[in-house]
Parts: structure tokens; C-alpha cells; sequence
């Protein structure tokens, strides 16, 4: 039997239902815990493209306090030089589980036009440090513990010009150092004006304007960021991105980066190990649709979900579009979209904000999906004296979607079990998930654009047993950004990646979840380091969050 060190291992705090017998599945609980908050848009009448895309988030312990808090981007007006221009908010969360606003003591209080987050330590100091991805100057934070955040933007050499939207830290070179991937959308200057079919003012496209390269920030190691586009050949691809997420997607031991992009085909960066990264998105299959078309990609949901091992990705698109679930086979991938009800079930609707989770712990991975238009739609008619923001509700507003695996990556829409998540329509746009409660299941948490923040607290019934794993690299007193854990039960084997990069716009923590259905222990754990490295860590119990420390474990001939 394979030793293995624990450090942190311990129960999670039980919280009991706060309604048991009355509702079940996701319970929206923002305001009673004190998240209240309503994102701004900024709307003046003029139908500027931004208002219609942002509204990110992320979820992390901001402050080392061993619960989660939250970060929610704001909006606003274009003109950040206002006085009173709204800014972005941080909650943190109490020993009593009510949040409180922090955002001023915390540092954190960007005002710019913002878009999303990402989630890294770059400076292996054992904490997270938080990017914000503006439509403008972009904001790099360095936490500086207990709380406090530092802008280092300007320090750290980060800016530059455009409209800059999803975001990932990775490390590209794996020298230890977390680098860090911005998507780009469009050039929208100047302005241009747009009706619908009715010859009403309208949101324009992004068919409408030029799309912009993405950046690939290498991080020096001394506080300071390097622009790697050129060298690493991925300036020479201008996208519409709108999604990222980074895995060792080619099976080498080097992170690649997959990306979203809005009406044309997808990226697949794959890395040489050399500092290049070569497209390879058509030869895997996941640049185009089954047919051939290219979609309007926008967040991205990145786990093993028929239990095979692989990555799969499913990427949201527009209505009138299929979401698309990219299933991994061989060395590639293939359009599985035929084969699940959340493709066509998803036609109606415009998918932003996706993850996977394992929602009633049963072992595999379920599907929650944010929704909201960028197109009014057709039977869409507000009341003459509604206002800009109610009408904006009224014309952009759907409901969102969840599913759950039938346990062979096949999902079945499951809204009606799934309490208050798929009830209210709004624009929903970013999604993360977390455990909020500390009770071991996930929770999950939708930023929607000019509209409320909405918390929704896991309350399935009769849900299986839990386990959370933390992989750390000690030589960098950080997670193993890039890894992979799998478990075994008996005979059947489940992987989640290690990584903040997912959704849209959103970041989550880095702690790989695992329900385990009746299962009261894990009996073999693998993790799969960055760079290839495998250890094999003995088994353990259920109910409880287990740190894993790289070098620790035995190697697979051992």
C-alpha cells in the first residue's frame, strides 16, 4: 500500500438546512446572507456593446480565513473618469456565514469598465492573487495577506489597449512561475449603431467590428510580466474570445490553452515545451461544430464527464445554437452534442456562465448553465412606462438551465428538481461554484448583467458522500495549477483538474471535489503533477478536505 501526507485533513462544519421539508435543490439565499449587490451596466439608451457582455465574478478565501468569500465585477459607465462610477465590490464571508461588504478595506474597489476575473498565486507567497479583465486598462492585484490587495498593474507591466474579457493563470513554460492568458474581443471603436428586424436599436454583433489578438503575459518571477505573444506564435490568430480554460489537453505534461471565440472558429493552443504554442484546433477537433460551422462561443465548462478520464469541454453558444459538448477520444476530441439532451434543449436559449459539478454527489459530474440574451427577443414588448433597466430585464432575460449525468455522460434537463436555480429569468452571464456553506457540497453563484447577484446554496436531497482534495507543490507553496487528481472506488476511477479557469468571465477555487455515492472512503488517490510526474497517495476517508504535498507520495514502480 502507497504512504501518503495529509496536511489539513479535517471534518468540514455540518450546517443543517435552513428549510427542511419546505424546499429542496438550489436556494437563492444572496440577501439573506448579505450578499446584496446589483450589477450596472451603464445603460443610456445607446446600445453600446459592453453593457450586453460583462458581469463576472470570482469565488475564493480573499483573506486566508478558510472560508470563501466573493468578488463581483462591476459595470458602469464607459466614461471612467465619473466621480461616482460604480466599482467592483468584494463580500467576505463571517464565522457566522453572513457576508459583509470589505471592498474598501480589501483594496480591491477597481473602477474601470469591468469584465471577469482569474485566480493565482504569481508570486508563490501562499496566497491568491486576483486580475481584472476591464473593457480598458486592465487590474492586477497582489494579495498581501490577511486581506489587503496592492495594485502592481503598472509594476508589473501588464497593460495594454482593447477589450480584454476571460482570463487564465497557467504555468506555460513550467518554471514554476504562474503565467497568465487574457482573451480579447473586439475593437468596437468608433461606436456603431444597430437595429433589429423591427428597426428598433439593437446590440450589434461581433461580425460587426475587427477582433483582437489575445495576450500571453510570462511572469519574470520578480513581480514583473512579459509580453510572450510573439514568441509564442499566438499573435499571429486574432480571435473574438469570450472563454478559456488551460490542461494538459495533448497528454505531453504541457498546459495548452483551449479558447472561445464569438462566430469564428475555436483555438487550441498546444504547447511544445519550448515557449511556441501551435493551433492545433481543427486537427482536434474542437474548432468547428460536428458540421463544420463555426458557433458563438462564449463560456466554457471543463471536466471529465462520461467518467472515461479525459477532459471534455462544453461550450455555450447562441440561441438558435447548440450548446456543444466536445468529448475526449484518442488524441483528439469529437462533437458529442448528438447524444444529449443539453444540445438541442439548449437551442432556445443563449448560454453564458457553465460548470460542471458533481451537484448530488453520486460520483459524476452534473451541468448548470447561466442564461441571457444579447439579441431582443421577438415576443419581447415592456410596458410603455417601464424603465431602461426594467425593459432591459424584460428583453434580455431567460432562465437558466441545470442537468444531471445519468452516470454515462448522458444528461437529462432536471430544472424541476433543481429548487429556485432555473426560476427567474435575467441576464445571467458569469458563474462560479464553491463551497460556500462548508457543509462539502457545492454551491453556486450567478453575477447577471444590471441585475442582482444571485446565491444559490446546495440543498439536494439525499446526496452521496464527499471528499475534497487540495494538490500543493511545496518547492512553490502554491496548488499544483495544471494537475490532475483521480480517485479510485473499487473498480471504477473519477479525475477532476486542478485549476481556477472555467465558466465565463469567472473564477472558482482551485480544490477538486468528488462525490462518492455511498462510498465511505477513497481507496487509492493519483495525481498527475504539471510536467507529467505521477504519485500514487494511499486511500481515505470520506467528508472531509485532504491536502496532498507533491514529492510525498509513491511513484507508480515503487
Amino acid at each position: 500500500m502507497a504512504s501518503s501526507l495529509l496536511l489539513g485533513a479535517c471534518d468540514a462544519p455540518k450546517v443543517a438546512q435552513e428549510n427542511p421539508g419546505q424546499q429542496s435543490g438550489f436556494i437563492e439565499s444572496a440577501a439573506q446572507l448579505g450578499v446584496v449587490y446589483n450589477h450596472d451596466a451603464g445603460l443610456a439608451g445607446a446600445y453600446r456593446m459592453p453593457e450586453s457582455i460583462g458581469a463576472g465574478l470570482a469565488v475564493f478565501d480573499h483573506d486566508g480565513d478558510g472560508d470563501l468569500d466573493i468578488y463581483l465585477v462591476n459595470g458602469g459607465a464607459r466614461e471612467t473618469a465619473q466621480s461616482n462610477a460604480p466599482v467592483n465590490r468584494l463580500f467576505s464571508q463571517q464565522t457566522n456565514g453572513q457576508f459583509v461588504d470589505r471592498t474598501v478595506e480589501s483594496g480591491l474597489g477597481d473602477g474601470g469598465y469591468g469584465m471577469g476575473t482569474a485566480l493565482g498565486d504569481l508570486d508563490n507567497d501562499g496566497d491568491l492573487d486576483l486580475f481584472v479583465s476591464n473593457y480598458g486598462a486592465d487590474v492586477l492585484y497582489r494579495n498581501d495577506g490577511s486581506g489587503r490587495f496592492t495594485d502592481i498593474s503598472e509594476a508589473a507591466g501588464i497593460s495594454a489597449p482593447g477589450w480584454s474579457t476571460s482570463a487564465c493563470f497557467l504555468d506555460a513554460d513550467l518554471d514554476g512561475w504562474l503565467d497568465l492568458y487574457v482573451t480579447r474581443y473586439v475593437d468596437d471603436g468608433p461606436g456603431r449603431s444597430c437595429t433589429d428586424s423591427a428597426g428598433r436599436a439593437e446590440y450589434c454583433g461581433p461580425n460587426t467590428y475587427r477582433g483582437l489578438q489575445d495576450l500571453l503575459w510570462r511572469n519574470l518571477g520578480d513581480g514583473r510580466f512579459e509580453s510572450a505573444g510573439a514568441a509564442s506564435g499566438m499573435d499571429r490568430a486574432p480571435g473574438k474570445g469570450l472563454g478559456v480554460v488551460s490542461a494538459d489537453f495533448s497528454g505531453d505534461g504541457w498546459p495548452d490553452i483551449f479558447v472561445a471565440n464569438d462566430g469564428e472558429k475555436n483555438h487550441m493552443w498546444v504547447n511544445n515545451g519550448e515557449g511556441f504554442f501551435e493551433d492545433q484546433a481543427l486537427l482536434m477537433g474542437v474548432a468547428y461544430n460536428a458540421f463544420g460551422k463555426p458557433e458563438a462561443s462564449m463560456g466554457i465548462a471543463l471536466g471529465d464527464l462520461d467518467g472515461n478520464l479525459g477532459l471534455d469541454l462544453y461550450v455555450t453558444h447562441l440561441v438558435r445554437e447548440t450548446n456543444t459538448l466536445y468529448t475526449s477520444v484518442g488524441n483528439g476530441m469529437q462533437d458529442s452534442t448528438g447524444r444529449n439532451s443539453a444540445g438541442a434543449d439548449s437551442m432556445p436559449y443563449t448560454g453564458f456562465g457553465t460548470v460542471f459539478l458533481d451537484a448530488d454527489q453520486d460520483g459524476d459530474l452534473d451541468l448548470a448553465v447561466a442564461n441571457g440574451r444579447v439579441t431582443r427577443a421577438e415576443t419581447s414588448n415592456p410596458a410603455h412606462d417601464s424603465s431602461i433597466d426594467e425593459a432591459f430585464v424584460i428583453d434580455y432575460g431567460e432562465k437558466n438551465l441545470f442537468y444531471l449525468n445519468e452516470g454515462d455522460g448522458r444528461l437529462v434537463n432536471a430544472c424541476a428538481s433543481a429548487g429556485d436555480f432555473c426560476k427567474a429569468a435575467l441576464v445571467s452571464r458569469g458563474l462560479a461554484r464553491g463551497d460556500l456553506d462548508g457543509d462539502g457540497d457545492m454551491d453556486l453563484v450567478i453575477s447577471n448583467a444590471n441585475g442582482p447577484v444571485r446565491l444559490y446554496r446546495n440543498d439536494i436531497p439525499n446526496k452521496g458522500e464527499w471528499l475534497k482534495i487540495r494538490a500543493i507543490d511545496p518547492l512553490l507553496g502554491r496548488d499544483a495549477i495544471g494537475a490532475t487528481i483521480e480517485i479510485q472506488l473499487g473498480k471504477r476511477r473519477m479525475m477532476r483538474p486542478v485549476t481556477h479557469c472555467d465558466s465565463y468571465l469567472s473564477a472558482s477555487e482551485a480544490v477538486a471535489h468528488f462525490g462518492l455515492g455511498d462510498a465511505t472512503k477513497a481507496d487509492h488517490i493519483y495525481v498527475t503533477w504539471p510536467g507529467g510526474e505521477k504519485e500514487h497517495f494511499s486511500g481515505v476517508a470520506s467528508g472531509q478536505v485532504v491536502t496532498l504535498l507533491r514529492g510525498q507520495g509513491k511513484k507508480p514502480n515503487e
